[in-house]
Formats: structure tokens, C-alpha cells, sequence
């Protein structure tokens, strides 16, 4: 059964390689975007050593990683799924003696390879030759930043998920889908790190998974967490990890006893 998953991840890295050219200009893309981002925040600080709790390198560093980080977890599952239930396809992969949600997460994990591989890691190397960014030296840092990445990974995909079974419920959750993009971007901490939130909204976004996507990774990443602080982000991540599989779970045993289809 096993084999039958990683099949799956192949077959997407696969379909993801017919399109490389794509993501080698989406590289471009992502350079222009740290760049803007860089300069923008290099204005904001100044003559200030530090902003928010970010140095000007810690800073630069965090740009970077948060928006090459965000191409290894951004899928759009939640749209194929949605556009599963409506031209009534996933009826038919219901019927297969496999997890239909398992191999949306084994496609979505094939993408992300393939972006890690072939986006995140020439993009770093570029990104690295073009702006001041500070890697950690030490080896456990960057064993403990992909585990988390891993676990930003889940959570995004597990939130799209979520979203795309929307659709068994309401005719078209397009609206939603947006709304959960927008949101993922501007809470998780990719446009704006949480620390420059006001305390009210730092003490609500704490208790929200969009932190354990960006923010906690990325920090872990430029230092500005160590020691127990570390484990404790690490630790958040699992445990909303944990949580989301609860409504997931709920939802997809409900949505298997009101399909319908609304076309083809």
C-alpha cells in the first residue's frame, strides 16, 4: 500500500518536470520579490540596529527564507479537490481501495519535492550571491528547520484541504479559497513578521495554526529562537498538526453522505 502513495508522489514530481520552465522564471519572480522586500524594509530601519526584535541581517535572512520556504509548501490542493467534487471525479476515486485525502497529500508532497529541488534551493543560492543573508553554521539548526518545514508542509496542506472539502457543502467556495490564501500569506508571517503585530493581535494569531506555517520556521532559522524556545515551536507545530486532523476527519465522513454532483 505504501508503494501505491509514493507512486503517486512520483507521478506528480513527474508532471511538475514537464513544466520546470515555469518555476525557473518563477525564481526570477520570488529574487524580485525578496528584493522589493529587502529594500523596503532596509528603508524602514534606517539608521535603527534593530526593529521588532530583527537585526538588518536577521531580517534580510527572514525575507528570504519565509518566501523560498513558502515554495516548498504552497500546493493548490485545495482547488483540486474543489474541482474534484464538482465535476463529480472524486465519486469515482471514493471507490478505490485507497485514502482518497492520503493521495492529495502524497501529490501535494510530490510538488513540494520538486519545488524544494528545483525552486528552494537554486532560488537560496541565488538569493544568497544577490543579498546580505546569514545561514546558521550550526548542522542541528538546519536539521531542526527542515523537520519544521516538513511540519509547515501539513499544516498549509491540511488547511488546504479543509478548504477544498468545503465544496461538498456549499456550491462554490471559490470566495473561500481566496480568503484562506490571503489569509496564509498575511498571518503566517511571510508579508509581515508577527513580532511587528500589536500586542492584541500577536495574542490572538498565538492561538491560530498561521504562525506554525512561516513565522516560528523562519525564526528558528535566523536565530532569533533557541534553546527550549526552539522545541517549544517545534512542538507547536505538532501539536496543530495534531488538531487539524480532527476537523478534517469530521468533515470527510460528512461529505461522503451528501455528494452530489453539479455537472459532467
Amino acid at each position: 500500500m505504501l508503494s501505491a502513495y509514493l507512486d503517486f508522489v512520483r507521478i506528480r514530481f513527474l508532471m511538475m518536470l514537464a513544466y520546470r520552465v515555469n518555476y525557473y522564471s518563477g525564481i526570477i519572480i520570488y529574487a524580485i520579490n525578496i528584493g522589493a522586500y529587502y529594500f523596503m524594509w532596509k528603508a524602514i530601519f534606517g539608521d535603527a540596529e534593530t526593529l521588532g526584535g530583527f537585526t538588518v541581517m536577521q531580517m534580510t535572512t527572514y525575507i528570504a527564507v519565509s518566501w523560498m520556504a513558502r515554495a516548498f509548501y504552497f500546493n493548490n490542493l485545495d482547488r483540486e479537490i474543489s474541482n474534484e467534487i464538482r465535476d463529480g471525479s472524486v465519486a469515482v476515486q471514493m471507490t478505490r481501495p485507497i485514502s482518497y485525502l492520503m493521495v492529495k497529500l502524497m501529490q501535494g508532497f510530490g510538488e513540494g519535492v520538486f519545488r524544494l529541488l528545483l525552486f528552494m534551493v537554486p532560488g537560496m543560492i541565488i538569493v544568497k550571491l544577490i543579498f546580505p543573508i546569514e545561514l546558521p553554521a550550526d548542522p542541528m539548526r538546519w536539521i531542526v528547520f527542515f523537520v519544521m518545514l516538513w511540519f509547515s508542509f501539513l499544516i498549509n496542506t491540511q488547511l488546504n484541504i479543509m478548504t477544498g472539502l468545503f465544496a461538498f457543502f456549499v456550491e462554490n467556495n471559490q470566495g473561500l479559497m481566496n480568503m484562506k490564501r490571503i489569509a496564509i500569506d498575511l498571518l503566517s508571517g511571510v508579508i509581515l513578521p508577527m513580532s511587528f503585530f500589536p500586542g492584541w493581535a500577536r495574542a490572538v494569531l498565538s492561538w491560530l495554526p498561521f504562525q506554525a506555517i512561516t513565522y516560528l520556521p523562519s525564526s528558528v532559522f535566523t536565530g532569533r529562537l533557541n534553546g527550549s524556545d526552539v522545541w517549544n515551536a517545534v512542538l507547536v507545530q505538532a501539536i496543530w498538526f495534531a488538531v487539524l486532523t480532527v476537523p478534517i476527519a469530521w468533515m470527510w465522513r460528512a461529505a461522503r453522505t451528501r455528494l452530489f454532483v453539479q455537472g459532467g
